[in-house]
Formats: C-alpha cells, structure tokens, sequence
C-alpha cells in the first residue's frame, strides 16, 4: 500500500492511493496516519479494504509528510563509502548518529526554508524506514520484521551550522522545512528488499546525486539493529538511512549550496517524488 496524509497544513487527513494513483480517503477508518496505525495488525487489516469504493481526495490536493506523530527521527551519517570520501572523512567504523527535530518535517512539494544569514543550506536524498513495531536490543536478523514501511526523505542540512558552529551536527539539521518526507509512505510488503532502490536529486534540472542502497556501509538490519543498542525505537519513528556522493559540500572545484529560487526535483525507486522550491524565510 502507498498510504499518504493530506491537506492544510496541520490538518491533514490520512489517504491511500488507488490504483490510478489517485488519493482516497481513509478518515472515516481512521483518525490519523500515525504511530498506533503502523502496527502490524492495523495495516494487514488497511490492506483488505477495497480502496476503489472510498471517496476520492479532490484532485491536485496538497500531500503532508504521509506519518502524523513522529516521535523522533535518527539519522545515519556517511552510510555510503563515495559520501564518506567527497566529504573528506574516514569510512566509519560503526554506524554514526545523529538526530533531527521533528519540527523540521514537510511535505514533499512544500517550500524548503532558507534560514536568515544561511549561506551552506544543502540537499541530501535518502531512504527513510517508519518504524512499526518496538526496537530494544533488537538482534539483526529480527529487525527487518519491526519495519512498517519506507519514504522518500531529503536530510537538507545547513553545513555551516552543521559543522562550524559547535557542538552536535544537530544544528544544522533542524531548521523548519528541513526534513521534507514522502510523498507516500509504502509498507514493507510493496518495497520488498530495500538494498535495491535508486536514489536521485536534481537542483535547477541538473543531476547531482545518482545512488543505490545497494551501496550501503551498513545495511538497514545492521542500522536498526544498531540504534536499538543505544535508545529504543517506536512505532512512528523515522530513521534516516544517509545519503548518496554528490551533495552540495562535496562538488568540485568549489562547493554548491542552494539558494532562493532554486528547485530540487528528488525520487526513489517505488516511493514517490518530491519537487521542492527553496524561499528565503
């Protein structure tokens, strides 16, 4: 299933898509597309509705980040060995965490925000997983099975603030907007092996990042695995699995960072695409 949110922001309404791609209502079924509806058993029982009998969203409606209540969003940083090296940084040995607010999440064609002063705001395309089930000292070859579903997400973060500022990379990476996911969220069943996806970013119609999850450092089990030695994960949670080589820092002979007016287009493999429009804020 493609599940999505939909709607004002704030005000979102939980939908699925119909075979023509078209978003139908859930609301009469559920309140929300949130932590308690990635549940297993809630999901295997969406997936017996028979969408073509449900309203149809008015067409062209705005799409929200498809998963209402986040808890947290956990981040992997340099989990592609081509990333590590345009960045000029050792290939990890374990996994590298970070976190990001959950007040940095949008939709998939919303503005991206530039914040006052910024002058190193970049893009990063990613595969998102939603946590559907608990995750506490959860052994790999069982972590695959906590896994609700996966979204197309772009990690933008301020590079400056990332990495020059002091402290954590926290704080440059939860501007407003910054966290823009979807546009659907497509359970685990439809993905199917989630080490073969394409990923790709345009900024202004030109191709900067051009990846596959095959070329992961440390593959989606080992991450899950991973984070849940250190915090428990919930359902509803959002953990963002890196990002391919060919962000702005790492472009040659000078770096490219995005600014007011420039367009990301982004897509993944059987997860949708984002078009994001950068403004001053």
């Amino acid at each position: 299933m493609k599940l999505v949110r939909y709607g004002a922001p704030g005000a979102e309404r939980p939908g699925v898509l119909d075979a023509q791609g078209r978003v139908r209502d859930l609301s009469m079924l559920l309140a929300e597309m949130g932590p308690a509806q990635m549940s297993p058993r809630t999901l295997a029982a969406l997936a017996t509705i028979d969408v073509e009998r449900l309203p149809l969203a008015d067409a062209g409606v705005r799409l929200g980040c498809p998963l209402g209540g986040v808890g947290k969003i956990v981040c992997v940083g340099l989990n592609y060995r081509d990333h590590a090296q345009e960045a000029g940084m050792a290939v990890p040995a374990e996994p590298v965490l970070f976190m990001k607010a959950v007040t940095a999440l949008s939709g998939p064609y919303d503005d991206v925000q530039i914040p006052p002063g910024a002058q190193k705001v970049d893009w990063e395309v990613e595969l998102g997983i939603v946590i559907g089930t608990r995750l506490k000292h959860v052994k790999k070859e069982d972590a695959l099975g906590h896994v609700a579903g996966y979204v197309l997400a772009n990690d933008v973060s301020e590079r400056a603030y990332q990495t020059e500022r002091g402290g954590q990379w926290d704080k440059g990476k939860s501007y407003d907007s910054f966290a823009p996911v979807g546009p659907w969220l497509v359970t685990a069943d439809e993905v199917g092996d989630p080490h073969a996806l394409d990923l790709w970013l345009d900024v202004n119609g030109q191709r900067m990042q051009d990846g596959n999850t095959r070329d992961f450092i440390f593959d989606v089990p080992t991450v899950l695995s991973y984070i849940s030695g250190f915090m428990t994960l919930e359902p509803g949670d959002l953990v963002l699995t890196g990002t391919p080589a060919g962000v702005g820092l790492g472009q040659k002979p000078q770096p490219r960072f995005l600014r007011a007016g420039d367009e990301m287009r982004l897509g993944a493999a059987g997860l949708g695409e984002q078009c994001l429009k950068c403004v001053q804020s």
